[in-house]
């Protein structure tokens, strides 16, 4: 009988988007096959807490943890495992992980601090490392990367807090210089729309702003365009590949947080009714892209086509992208032929083989005779 692989699925968080993630560890915990892998919730209460114990992720839906266990990740990989911290703080290992599922959107937990802790720890972990998780989460870092690949993106100008803070009448004046309204005004490191707005006149970039600088000190404005929103999903690690491509028609004017997740009138198209010649053109900047900020595991990648020439912009990349029943990421894949559960089992094998490729990495420096 082959021996279950022990997986640590990882919720919650301290970040905009912990509600998001509770609905998308849902989703990915009823697609993992419990005849293939013996499964730990850890759950992320939203002040940063580590939680294990029976049915965490109701326990953190509830925010209810007086039945949980607190527990930690040490840093050190000789002392493995997953922590449960006793009630004399004392620690016992609960679960040797194989591989840890992270599950979390936004900051703490897509930006590459969770996964520098994994690299330190030694553990296998599904999604981008610690530099493609931290380029493709900053929107600023990611656009110029993207520019210097000779890749189009949106014109955006980048804003910062302390700046917005000492004069607030240049940077409207720095962000006017954009184009005309309507502009996009969005915290340089969160997804999931949190904290995004479509902004008509002064006034309203003044809000805006405020409102982008309560969830990050960088904030991103970018120039309206009259777009369709085009996205695809990727697969792999040093050879990824693309799914087909599916089309976003929001709601609402724009794709908010509460047309993703609240609004029922937004639609989705899949495949999307773009041209064969778009379709190659989206699927081979996703590819490019990808590459550039060397990622792993996987990545939902977003466009804008504009609906008057047709032009293709990239708009962003998720790396953790949203695993809930109406995500596209999930979706996408599955209308190219791969399931739920062979999209789980999916990743966690690309989470191995990255593992096994790290540690075929020396750290020792040996001079030569």
């Amino acid at each position: 009988m082959t021996k279950k692989l022990n997986i640590g699925v990882m919720f919650g968080g301290r970040s905009g988007e912990h509600a998001v993630s509770l609905m998308s560890a849902r989703f990915v915990l009823s697609q993992l096959d419990p005849a293939k892998y013996a499964i730990t919730q850890i759950g992320i209460t939203r002040d940063g807490r580590w939680w294990v114990g029976e049915d965490v992720l109701s326990a953190l839906d509830a925010e209810d943890t007086a039945s949980l266990h607190a527990a930690t990740l040490l840093p050190d990989p000789t002392r493995g495992g997953l922590k449960q911290i006793g009630e004399d703080e004392r620690l016992a290992t609960l679960a040797e992980l194989d591989v840890i599922f992270p599950v979390l959107h936004g900051t703490f937990g897509e930006d590459g601090t969770l996964q520098g802790l994994f690299e330190m720890a030694g553990v296998a972990y599904v999604g981008a490392g610690v530099l493609g998780s931290s380029v493709a989460m900053d929107k600023a870092v990611f656009f110029d990367l993207m520019r210097a690949h000779d890749i189009p993106v949106v014109d955006s100008v980048l804003v910062l807090r302390s700046e917005l803070q000492a004069d607030p009448d240049a940077v409207l004046d720095h962000v006017e210089q954009l184009g005309s309204y309507p502009l996009f005004v969005k915290p340089a490191n969160l997804g999931s729309s949190v904290g995004v707005s479509k902004v008509t006149s002064r006034s309203d970039l003044v809000e805006g702003l405020m409102e982008a600088a309560q969830y990050d000190r960088r904030v991103i404005v970018q120039r309206g365009h009259n777009v369709r929103e085009i996205e695809i999903s990727v697969l792999g690690n040093d050879q990824p590949e693309a799914s087909v491509p599916g089309e976003i028609v929001p709601g609402a004017e724009f794709y908010s947080y509460e047309s993703k997740y609240h609004d029922d009138r937004s639609v989705s198209h899949i495949p999307a009714d773009i041209t064969a010649e778009q379709a190659a053109q989206v699927t081979e900047i996703a590819i490019r892209a990808y590459k550039a900020c060397d990622l792993a595991g996987m990545a939902r990648v977003d466009f804008f086509v504009d609906k008057d020439n047709g032009a293709v912009l990239l708009n962003e990349i998720n790396t953790i992208p949203g695993f809930t029943r109406i995500s596209m990421y999930p979706m996408l894949w599955q209308a190219s032929g791969l399931e739920g559960p062979q999209l789980v089992d999916r990743l966690i094998a690309l989470a191995l083989e990255r593992q096994a490729d790290r540690q075929a990495t020396t750290h020792e420096f040996r001079r030569g005779n």
